[in-house]
């Protein structure tokens, strides 16, 4: 297992990574949003360069979030939050855009589904794992607060922010005039749509999950799009500035929304017995006993 420090100009470890995934700047490239539902691609005078699409697992209400240099000669891709049961459908798409993927990512450890990275690595060679150092699962890499991940010309910020679970983080395109404007932000559980996640399990805390989120998305520019891990009432995207006034738990001042938590009386998980075991060692139980 290893742990990569990424930062700006984001050079990587040659044994594992092309050369051509570094970071190098651009001239500046005008971006437009062309739609909320799940086609966001930013563009330039002559071709598209962000590619992304929002996929939707229906039984644990998961999105999947596939994002590409599609202006890189190798229009290298990741994947954020991969479900098991939709792998064959996220590769699928992968292979008709002619992308090459390279990394398939976790914002932490889920608890009501099974990530698909574990079986992405043995379908696509060379495809890399990656979560948060303070996940204390399994993966390829490991990142921490302030790494940049690099995909192309492009580049996704790591935001800590614990309190659903203590390894969760938030994916964050990157600040320039080279990247995808207006930023977008992959909060995993922390920050859902007019909503947060639990906090009574797996190490949460509503007090962190209530800095996290006030310290590291709340200070993100307004514009900001926000892209949650799941949803259940048929929201796609929020931004920074809704959430600021219509989020009605992160609204409240920090007391009143630790109550707020400390009384939601949520049913036990009914897929953590299985999913928490299985996310500890990438997805796939059986490489747990392969390791040691």
């Amino acid at each position: 297992m290893l742990t990569l420090r990424f930062i700006r100009p984001c050079l990587v470890s040659p044994p594992l990574y092309h050369s051509s995934f570094s970071f190098s700047p651009k001239q500046p490239i005008g971006f437009a949003l062309r739609s909320r539902m799940g086609s966001y691609t930013t563009s330039s005078q002559s071709s598209p360069v962000l590619l992304f699409r929002q996929l939707f697992e229906k039984e644990s209400s998961t999105y999947t979030y596939l994002l590409a240099d599609f202006s890189h000669p190798d229009k290298p891709a990741l994947l954020i939050d991969p479900v098991d049961k939709t792998v064959d459908r996220d590769l699928s798409l992968v292979r008709e855009l002619g992308l090459k993927l390279i990394y398939a990512m976790n914002t932490h450890v889920h608890a009501d589904h099974v990530t698909g990275t574990g079986l992405i690595k043995g379908k696509v060679p060379g495809v890399k794992s990656v979560i948060s150092k303070a996940s204390g699962s399994k993966a390829d890499v490991f990142v921490e607060p302030g790494d940049k991940i690099c995909f192309g010309n492009l580049f996704l910020e790591v935001r800590a922010t614990p309190g659903h679970t203590m390894g969760c983080v938030t994916y964050v395109t990157g600040d320039g005039p080279d990247q995808p404007q207006p930023r977008m932000a992959f909060t995993g559980d922390a920050l859902l749509i007019r909503g947060c996640g639990r906090t009574d399990f797996q190490g949460g805390s509503s007090q962190q999950l209530y800095k996290s989120v006030h310290s590291q998305i709340f200070t993100l520019p307004k514009e900001t799009l926000l892209y949650p891990a799941h949803d259940y009432k048929g929201f796609t995207v929020t931004t920074v500035g809704e959430e600021m006034l219509y989020n009605p738990r992160l609204t409240k001042d920090e007391e009143t929304f630790k109550g707020i938590m400390q009384n939601l009386n949520l049913p036990y998980p009914k897929m953590i017995d299985v999913a928490v075991p299985a996310n500890m060692v990438c997805g796939l139980q059986d490489l747990g006993s392969k390791a040691s």
